[in-house]
């Protein structure tokens, strides 16, 4: 045990006349109040270096000498500078590379408690040492119940108590009283060095307020005030409170200091090493610190000592409360370096954890798994007794279990999710082929640095409360690992994904939107194999075209009708068209249906468009309420289409469904607008404007070839080819958030290979 190191003081100190209220010294400036500053400390104001780090001039303040000094001291709010390099070396002289590690934060709970009961400090403004922290009130519990630590420091403490009590008083150096404290506590870590000469002086002042406070009530306290001079001293108690209003307000910087080296102790050594260079560089002003702290507190052992017997004269000396505001001014500006590197040491830290809980959840992702309850639980952060997410159909709280051996497709999004998906996702939901196979789990991305808006919670309840599936309770459920998984593995930015994990929580397609956009429900397990399988069943046509995009036209595929899909922008190219085609159905007897699907980029055209057709009934149109929806739908599904398609190798020159899509594609890219014509889901043929509308002015000419209703088709799509415009130029508009844009494409044509640009479009019309 370190203590058997120590020798006791046992003589009874001897009160020097240095420690009687210091004289006015006649200087060349006038009569000057003795400063309490060695001789090598000058008055010369220079700016804090420790930022820096430098190693030379490092700015170490004047502290409280315990003798009358011969310097003096300039009034006002200024550093003092001397030669640390020196000093340093002293300092780091003292300290035995192998000391004690203990744990000295019972002890420090009992010096901040004997502070706080010690002297009601509210009372003093801008002067309060720091409230018990959590974990230090922890401590303090503790200390008592598990008091090891502190029988273990109880004499080490008793004996640096003496030792400042026989040196103060024997009127030595400051600096060379701390030096001898510290080399008397040379085999103690730099935090035990601050504790025990902390719990030193905390004895002393704990003693001397606890005269004061039994003194009129207690006639043994009484005597000993009486003894020590205090009587008439402390019955000033306003005068006190503001004199001793800077000595606290030191002492509370002193307690601030003293917790950022222990926290610095307190590191995780798995993330971070002492011997790492972050950490050398961080704590190289640790040492020196201490010191200061140990001289700051021998100024408030003097100001005490000097109490006994001198009454509160020798507080109110004017250069004494310089010298103390200069300690407490250097210490703050010592603290609050360290606490700026304590910061960057846990910004480290945090992103080491980040970084291994990131591997972490890498290879949970990679590891197989019985359920899928381990997967989900990362996602979502909760606690065990906890309800984290909310069913949008029983509008209540459910555990995750209800999602165990389940397929669950992640919707993931951030609260700006476009209204026409949730739309069409949920239409898609509500069919019941294989809805009891799986389950929709929404997850809301948003940033945990900032807390949420009151705006992006109602955004997000609000959203919630329109979604039929699952989602997470809150925002916040979502753990912040898995955030940055799903942005840099899944590549989440803005668009919505809908990433499907199977029963054992194993990622089978990173975003099943697209497959889920074209096939719905039917497409399940949204497997990439599920996928092919249901290309290869596929073929152009009505169905694949245009099938779950209005209940309508899956009836009137079922009747057998012919169906005729068109769109543009261009209301008087629409009258003509659909008057045409109107006249040649009602005169070959067709059971013909038209409905217009405008234009992958509906704006305000494509809204008139609607009101016009609807309000002059020349077809049919989606619900003018969501015709926005449902034209969005169209033209994703097509994307979707040619997207994953080029995903699984197709290209228009060896995929017939390809040439198809990029045909639709290009007419919609045309300032004309476009038809397609099918009977129920075989023949199906199409157009763009200006061919149809020749085609149909020259009825007259084909029409007699329409015998029976079946060629009415075949016989359209030969006149169709017939019409050679002299010139055309086809544009491919690929939207970009359909994934990969192909380096090469073909016009479909004439078979060259087309030209690509870069477009940057507005959305106004």
């Amino acid at each position: 045990m370190a203590g058997r190191e120590f020798v006791q003081a046992r003589t009874k100190p001897q009160m020097s006349d240095k420690l009687s209220n210091p004289k006015l010294t006649t200087t060349a400036h006038g009569t000057q109040p003795h400063s309490y500053l060695n001789d090598h400390e000058n008055l010369e104001p220079i700016h804090d270096d420790l930022d820096q780090g430098h190693t030379g001039k490092d700015l170490i303040a004047s502290a409280l000498p315990l003798h009358p000094g011969r310097g003096r001291l300039t009034k006002g709010d200024r550093h003092f500078s001397t030669d640390d390099t020196g000093l340093k070396k002293k300092i780091l002289a003292t300290h035995a590379l192998e000391h004690e590690d203990l744990d000295v934060k019972p002890v420090l709970s009992i010096i901040e408690d004997i502070l706080q009961l010690g002297k009601p400090l509210d009372t003093i403004q801008g002067a309060q040492v720091p409230a018990h922290s959590e974990s230090y009130e922890k401590s303090f519990r503790s200390a008592y119940n598990d008091s090891e630590i502190v029988k273990m420091l109880a004499y080490p403490i008793n004996k640096i108590s003496c030792e400042i009590i026989c040196k103060c008083s024997a009127g030595e150096e400051a600096q060379s009283i701390a030096i001898a404290l510290l080399k008397s506590l040379s085999h103690y870590g730099w935090d035990a060095k601050v504790v025990i000469t902390f719990a030193a002086f905390a004895v002393s002042y704990g003693e001397f307020w606890l005269v004061e406070h039994l003194r009129t009530k207690n006639q043994l306290a009484k005597h000993v005030a009486a003894l020590k001079d205090l009587p008439e001293t402390m019955e000033q108690q306003e005068v006190m409170e503001k004199q001793f209003k800077d000595v606290v307000k030191l002492l509370g910087t002193v307690l601030i200091a003293t917790h950022i080296i222990i926290k610095f102790k307190e590191l995780p050594s798995q993330y971070i090493t002492w011997e790492s260079p972050e950490m050398v560089n961080a704590t190289a002003h640790i040492p020196t610190t201490v010191y200061w702290i140990i001289r700051s507190i021998l100024a408030c052992a003097s100001i005490l000592l000097n109490l006994v017997g001198g009454g509160h004269e020798y507080i109110t000396t004017t250069a004494v409360s310089w010298d103390i505001l200069g300690l407490e001014n250097k210490l703050s500006h010592m603290a609050d370096h360290l606490q700026r590197e304590l910061e960057k040491c846990n910004e480290l830290i945090e992103a080491k954890k980040r970084n291994d809980a990131f591997a972490a959840l890498k290879k949970l992702f990679e590891t197989s798994h019985i359920d899928n309850m381990k997967i989900l639980r990362s996602l979502i952060h909760a606690r065990e007794d906890q309800r984290p997410i909310f069913d949008g159909t029983r509008k209540l709280n459910e555990g995750l279990e209800v999602l165990r051996m389940k397929y669950v497709l992640l919707l993931i999004s951030d609260l700006d999710l476009p209204q026409e998906e949730l739309h069409i996702l949920h239409l898609i939901y509500n069919q019941q082929i294989m809805r009891h196979e799986y389950e929709v789990l929404w997850l809301p991305i948003i940033d945990h640095a900032t807390s949420m808006s009151p705006t992006q919670e109602s955004l997000f309840i609000e959203l919630r409360k329109s979604m039929p599936w699952y989602s997470v309770e809150h925002p916040s459920l979502v753990d912040p690992v898995a955030i940055r998984y799903i942005r840099e593995i899944w590549n989440f930015t803005h668009m919505p994904l809908l990433v499907v994990l199977d029963p054992q929580g194993r990622v089978s397609n990173v975003n099943a939107l697209p497959v889920m956009w074209i096939w719905g429900s039917p497409a399940f397990p949204f497997t990439k194999q599920r996928e092919l399988a249901l290309w290869a069943e596929s073929s152009w046509n009505i169905v694949l075209l245009a099938d779950s995009i209005d209940p309508r036209i899956t009836e009137w595929i079922k009747d057998n009708k012919f169906i005729c899909l068109y769109g543009g922008e261009d209301i008087e190219w629409i009258r003509k068209f659909t008057a045409g085609v109107r006249t040649i159905a009602t005169t070959l007897h067709l059971p013909l249906e038209m409905i217009y699907v405008g234009k992958s980029n509906p704006k305000d055209k494509v809204r008139r468009c609607h009101e016009i057709i609807d309000r002059d009934q020349l077809s049919h149109t989606f619900p003018l309420r969501d015709y926005y929806d449902y034209v969005w739908f169209f033209w994703v599904r097509l994307a979707s289409m040619w997207n994953s398609k080029l995903q699984h190798g197709m290209t228009v020159e060896n995929d017939k469904i390809m040439q198809e899509i990029m045909l639709m594609l290009t007419y919609d890219g045309s300032e004309q607008g476009w038809a397609v014509f099918s009977r129920g889901q075989y023949e199906m043929t199409k157009g763009k404007g200006d061919i149809l509308l020749t085609v149909l002015a020259n009825y007259d000419k084909w029409g007699y070839k329409v015998d029976h209703p079946e060629k009415f088709v075949p016989v359209l799509e030969e006149e169709i080819a017939g019409v050679h415009p002299e010139h055309h130029c086809n544009r491919l508009i690929l939207p970009g958030s359909t994934g990969y844009i192909p380096e090469r494409v073909v016009c479909s044509e004439c078979g060259r290979i087309m030209d690509k640009y870069v477009m940057y479009r507005c959305c106004t019309d």
